[in-house]
């Protein structure tokens, strides 16, 4: 670890510190004088895994994996995040700090940085490289436009703003707690192993996890050895089959719609074929797959027992994000035969984790918490089926609309009036607007009240609007303030309509795309299992960030620095 990560959260740590706090010292693998409490908590996000997509499929699940989960866990079915840009770094980071992004400052996948007048990606810090050469994006065949835009290979947690639960864990036992962050996705890996744990992530270059210098000057040598040994490769020459015959499945009949996406060559079909294991897009294929989830567990138990988490009485912190759901949501809809054959897959990952933790830590040492970083809505084909009038929302017309362009006109502004549209967040050409020494908040008003007039659009909410509290008392207006950082959030908020899907991907339509308020977006699960709880299905509403701070109470810790959620009583009262 280098000195200067220590340098770059020293007054994090410092501001943090609990005087008096005695940290535990780490005992031996059985020693019976420690403190009763969870030896690994298993942190699990299925990214895009709404809420009744676990019941809708379960069917022809097995008994180790969702079933486990229901039929032994608290599984809280009322869950809801409360703001409104659902995206994959923003829940994630939720799940980290039992905050909203109004406060841990992870607004969206992407913004514009005033102060530097560039993009930023939300996790990009190119003072940290990836400590393997050339394992960079491979821009042709990303449908996850946010990673294309980022400008560095370098990597950090350094733009979340507060602490998360695993840094808490870290600080109050002295540094002993081991915390590791796992995913496909960078985002899905670093926020959740927070500012001072550890952090993998696939490359699609390589073919295997790659960390950067933030956390190591160079791999472990378990994980060289699990890079060398190339177990993305098994997959080449093989396809995406079905696990069951295809009369089997609720969407079995619909496995050919024109609404679906096909990527280079992946096919809307079965089987997808992945091709050689040198082909141009085979990694790209396999992160559109299970297999995507199947290597992160792989690399994932591999990690559990190489680093010997759960193997004493100081808990350690694991948090796997499992990718594949998300992929396949954008490209064939969650109501599809992609999604359904995917969840009976994860099911088996699922049931394979579950199944190693028990034999290497023991459930009953073990805390599992899985939930989602969103859900996601149906594809516009799929709803248009049944009669619902929505489509796709593209944005990159906007400032030529007749309207704006008389907009534009009526301030004597010939030059482009709206600089860039990062979903959310509508950014202003604020130079222009200077130069012709216009008011702000009015262009801001005016424009807004202009992309109102677009079809699909809900709401398009002013910054000022969002400063000034003049907004009406709406669940729709507070899930905006709660996602409104004023550091990083632009300059209008667009909000659509339900079932709209905003088309973000540099005019390439992809099949759906979640980030709005609409409970198919704020729908996740959110389950507790391990210990001695028992299964129970809890409907009262809960949000995702009373996660961390239930896992603080339990664990005898404070909660992250800006944890706003409460802890959940039927854990606190059951787990031991």
């Amino acid at each position: 670890m280098k000195t200067t990560r220590y340098l770059s959260i020293a007054g994090v740590l410092i501001a943090l510190a609990v005087p008096g706090l005695v940290p535990p010292q780490r005992a031996q693998a059985g020693d019976q004088s420690a403190s009763p409490g969870p030896k690994l908590i298993l942190q699990v996000t299925v990214d895009q895994l709404r809420g009744d997509l676990p019941d809708r499929f379960k069917e022809h699940m097995g008994s180790g994996g969702f079933r486990y989960l229901m039929d032994n866990g608290v599984w809280y079915a009322n869950a809801h995040y409360g703001y409104s840009n659902t995206e994959t770094v923003v829940g994630h980071t939720t799940l980290a700090t039992g905050a909203d992004p109004s406060e841990h400052g992870m607004i969206s996948n992407v913004w514009y940085d005033r102060q530097e007048e560039r993009l930023a990606y939300n996790i990009e810090d190119p003072r940290y490289h990836v400590l393997t050469a050339g394992a960079d994006i491979d821009e042709e065949t990303e449908i996850d436009a946010s990673q294309v835009l980022a400008t560095t290979d370098g990597r950090s947690p350094a733009n979340i703003l507060v602490t998360t639960l695993s840094d808490e864990l870290v600080l109050a036992t002295n540094g002993q707690a081991k915390v590791f962050g796992v995913s496909v996705k960078d985002r899905g890996a670093v926020t959740l192993a927070g500012h001072t744990g550890k952090a993998f992530w696939f490359s699609k270059s390589s073919g295997g996890f790659i960390t950067s210098s933030y956390y190591y000057d160079k791999y472990p040598e378990w994980v060289t050895a699990w890079n060398e040994a190339g177990h993305a490769k098994v997959f080449g020459g093989k396809s995406w089959e079905l696990l069951r015959d295809k009369e089997d499945y609720l969407f079995g009949a619909d496995d050919d719609n024109s609404w679906e996406t096909d990527v280079a060559g992946f096919g809307c079909t079965f089987p997808h074929a992945y091709g050689p294991a040198d082909g141009k897009h085979f990694n790209n294929f396999l992160i559109y797959s299970p297999a995507a989830d199947e290597l992160t567990l792989d690399f994932a138990k591999t990690l559990i027992e190489s680093e010997q988490l759960g193997q004493d009485d100081v808990p350690d912190f694991l948090a796997i994000s499992f990718s594949a759901t998300d992929y396949v949501g954008h490209l064939f809809g969650p109501s599809s035969l992609e999604a359904e054959d995917n969840l009976l897959r994860l099911d088996r990952t699922l049931a394979d984790l579950f199944a190693f933790v028990d034999e290497k830590v023991g459930l009953e040492n073990t805390l599992i918490v899985l939930s989602a970083d969103h859900g996601g809505p149906d594809a516009p084909g799929f709803a248009q089926k049944f009669g619902f009038d929505v489509d796709y929302i593209m944005a990159d017309q906007w400032d030529r609309t007749p309207s704006l362009v008389a907009l534009k006109k009526k301030f004597g502004i010939g030059q482009k009036l709206i600089r860039a549209f990062f979903p959310p967040y509508v950014y202003l050409n604020r130079e222009i607007i200077a130069e012709n020494n216009l008011d702000l908040a009015e262009v801001e008003q005016a424009v807004a009240e202009e992309l109102m007039t677009i079809k699909g659009v809900a709401m398009a909410i002013t910054r000022t609007d969002l400063m000034t509290n003049r907004l009406p008392d709406t669940h729709l207006t507070r899930a905006a303030r709660r996602g409104f950082n004023p550091k990083r959030s632009g300059d209008i908020l667009m909000l659509f309509q339900s079932q709209y899907c905003i088309n973000d991907f540099e005019g390439e339509v992809t099949t759906a795309n979640h980030g709005g308020p609409w409970r198919y977006d704020t729908f996740v699960p959110v389950v507790f299992a391990g210990g001695q709880l028992k299964g129970q299905r809890v409907y009262r509403p809960v949000e995702p960030l009373d996660i961390a701070p239930t896992l603080a109470a339990l664990l005898g810790i404070k909660p992250p620095s800006a944890a706003w959620g409460v802890p959940l009583p039927e854990i606190m009262t059951n787990f031991r």
